[in-house]
């Protein structure tokens, strides 16, 4: 079973957790490692002859349009992670597309390829801002992963597919959906194979759920991470402690995890993976 691998290209400050403490308007005082950190990741991919989807922030393309083009001319897939990583659900409609447009400009003028999967930051597409969809699919979109269908304060839809689907737009059209990945315990989807929880939970446990998804529920998995969490050496942001531990917990364990899951499992970008699921599921 092939599963997709994910990147959010974004620096260490842009998160949600620090942005009641990081202005946006105070980004660029921050030092920036996320080129440096995006290309350990680059080479740890090439050493292991391993592509992904990278969903790179607008701003950070802006900024690294070179760095943009490496990530492409490597082999990955370029997805779009919206402008100024604002939550979807702070914002309204037209600042939603203004936004993507913007973040889709940028993306396309670094690489010269035209962009059609989306990430929201954060996640943050949940039931009040479904109308995002709609937005995406006016725009040209044909892969999202903005859906989480999980309980959190941040995110998620509880109740929605846990697997790759068609997502129905209006006047009969679709975009593809590819959530990120859940177990099923006790009634409840718990998450298991990105971010926070990649680092939170052992190694071991984060193998069982994708062997679990591959070979029990026959689906693909996905996992995705940050630059910024293969990174123990960043600089340290004053911030509440539960913020603090979701974005600086484990930060070492992060780049051996991912190096063991390169090799004991099959990986390849979202959409070739969307690709495969929903043409055997039809």
């Amino acid at each position: 079973m092939v599963n997709a691998l994910t990147v959010d290209v974004e620096d260490y400050f842009h998160v949600h957790a620090f942005a009641g403490v990081v202005p946006r308007h105070d980004w660029d005082h921050y030092p920036s490692r996320v080129e440096m950190n995006t290309r350990r990741l680059l080479d740890m991919l090439a050493a292991r002859a391993v592509h992904a989807t990278f969903f790179v922030l607008g701003w950070v393309a802006q900024r690294c349009p070179v760095l943009t083009r490496e990530i492409l001319s490597a082999g990955h897939q370029i997805g779009c992670h919206g402008y100024g990583h604002k939550v979807l659900y702070q914002g309204n409609r037209t600042e939603f597309r203004n936004d993507l447009r913007r973040a889709k400009g940028v993306i396309e003028d670094a690489t010269g390829v035209e962009v059609k999967s989306y990430r929201a930051p954060s996640y943050s597409i949940t039931k009040k801002t479904l109308w995002a969809l709609e937005i995406l699919g006016e725009e040209g979109f044909e892969n999202d992963s903005s859906i989480f269908p999980v309980i959190h304060d941040y995110y998620g839809i509880a109740d929605a597919p846990r697997f790759p689907h068609f997502q129905g737009l209006g006047g009969g059209r679709q975009i593809r959906e590819f959530p990120p990945s859940t177990v099923r315990v006790w009634g409840m989807n718990l998450p298991v194979a990105g971010g926070g929880y990649l680092r939170l939970l052992p190694y071991g446990v984060t193998a069982w759920a994708i062997r679990h998804i591959n070979e029990q529920e026959k689906q693909p998995a996905m996992v995705y991470l940050h630059p910024w969490e293969i990174d123990p050496d960043q600089p340290r942001i004053s911030a509440p402690w539960r913020s603090r531990f979701r974005h600086y917990q484990n930060l070492d364990s992060t780049a051996p995890k991912i190096l063991r899951l390169l090799e004991e499992f099959s990986w390849a970008p979202m959409e070739q993976v969307l690709g495969l699921a929903l043409t055997h599921e039809n």
